[in-house]
């Protein structure tokens, strides 16, 4: 019996996951797909439409709702990992905490990506042990953010568990990349055909190369981008940085190369993302109550979860069939990258197949965005160590390792904000 499990399967991205399945089930035929979450109404809303959808599409497989993550996980050969310590409520508390002490507010990245890393890890930690236990031979599939932060985490305190951290972030980059080049070209694209070369830590990434069927693109599609900037009223980067490098930023890398910009950004709100979304999700699970309604609706894609339910199933697919496709995923080093730390978990190409993940050797990044990734990265075993020991002393290195961090003559006072903020979620604090 081929079972998957959705640890967070309340999460209004699920119905998005049940389309990829759907379209996937004649060469990955799940038997059972158990929904898993701790806040049953919200399952009850999201599963029932989930359930509706397989029923008038004539899945194959059943959708299975429990509030039991030991139930849920127990025999499952893959475990997908969509949860939210705290709900989007949460989230917006990253970001003001931020905002309040003026710094970067967000939910992946400075300080508030630190605060949901400290909430996230016990809980995923948790479940690594329940896996270890009812389903060794499980594959662990990352979405929960920060992503490579918390993938990090299970790499160093749960290594027996075999994980990968995903984001949608690459297969958005990837398919925007060939939009423009079947524009330019006249003619349409496989993008099972093309892989995007690039490198760094999820949210921290710089893509470097493209290729279409084994060639080399990458020249066609840096100038392309550059004139694309050149012709904004707002680019998103300056042209001359983008002429240096000759790479294009992952979009988070905004927060680091334009800090004050997105603080001047952050000055008007509300709304915050956060906000945004907590609106979006009203509507969304308002329209998956309706008992008439089995189609995804089109307001999906304005949470922010666009080729999710492509990057999930792919991956699977490649890895339960024994395809050996390249995947942009979140995985440890192990001596790929020349120089780099061997346990290091980078966000690079790697070969999926039945075997595991197989990251694929490049070269590093140059100094001056390998000396940015030596900075975050170090936060983030920081940040990993505090979250599993609670020791604030390792928590305020974190906050002063982090490139996005406050001051030091700050540090304390932000790290009660956040500890305070969230003293209901970090019980290994008091």
């Amino acid at each position: 019996m081929l079972k998957v499990a959705v640890i967070g399967g309340g999460s209004t991205y699920t119905p998005e996951l049940i389309m990829g399945f759907l379209a996937h089930s004649e060469s990955f035929p799940i038997d059972e797909l158990w929904l898993m979450d701790i806040d049953k109404d919200r399952l009850d809303v999201v599963g029932g439409f989930a359930q509706r959808m397989a029923t008038a599409r004539n899945a194959r497989f059943q959708v299975i709702l429990s509030t039991d993550q030991r139930e849920s996980v127990r025999g499952a050969s893959y475990v997908i990992t969509q949860l939210r310590v705290g709900h989007m409520a949460a989230r917006r508390e990253d970001e003001y905490l931020g905002r309040r002490h003026g710094l970067i507010g967000q939910e992946t990245t400075g300080v508030g990506g630190l605060a949901k890393a400290l909430r996230t890890i016990p809980v995923i930690l948790n479940l690594a042990k329940d896996i270890r236990e009812l389903s060794p031979d499980a594959l662990l599939v990352n979405f929960a953010n920060p992503a490579g932060l918390v993938t990090q985490a299970l790499s160093l305190y749960a290594s027996e568990v075999k994980a990968v951290g995903v984001c949608n972030v690459a297969i958005n980059t990837k398919m925007d990349i060939i939009s423009k080049l079947e524009e330019k070209l006249g003619k349409t694209i496989d993008p099972q055909n093309c892989q995007l070369n690039t490198l760094g830590l999820n949210h921290l990434t710089w893509h470097r190369g493209f290729t279409v069927k084994g060639e080399d693109v990458w020249e066609i599609v840096i100038n392309d981008y550059l004139e694309e900037l050149r012709s904004s009223d707002d680019p998103e980067y300056p042209v001359e940085l983008i002429d240096t490098i000759r790479m294009i930023p992952n979009y988070y890398l905004q927060y680091y190369y334009l800090t004050q910009h997105k603080l001047d950004k952050q000055e008007k709100w509300p709304p915050s993302r956060a906000e945004e979304v907590m609106e979006i999700e009203k509507g969304l699970l308002a329209y998956y109550s309706d008992p008439d309604q089995s189609e995804p609706p089109a307001d999906l894609m304005k949470r922010g979860g666009a080729y999710y339910s492509t990057v999930a199933t792919q991956l699977l697919n490649s890895h339960f069939n024994d395809l050996g496709e390249v995947h942009v995923v979140n995985t440890r080093n192990g001596g790929a990258i020349t120089g780099w730390p061997a346990d290091w978990v980078l966000e690079m190409p790697a070969r999926v197949n039945r075997q595991g993940i197989h990251p694929i050797a490049a070269e590093p990044l140059p100094d001056v965005h390998s000396s940015l990734v030596y900075r975050v990265k170090t936060a983030e075993l920081l940040t990993a160590k505090a979250a599993v020991t609670g020791d604030k002393k390792q928590l305020y290195l974190a906050l002063l390792a982090h490139p996005l961090g406050p001051d030091a003559d700050k540090i304390e006072e932000v790290m009660e904000d956040l500890l305070l903020t969230n003293k209901a979620y970090l019980p290994q604090f008091s």
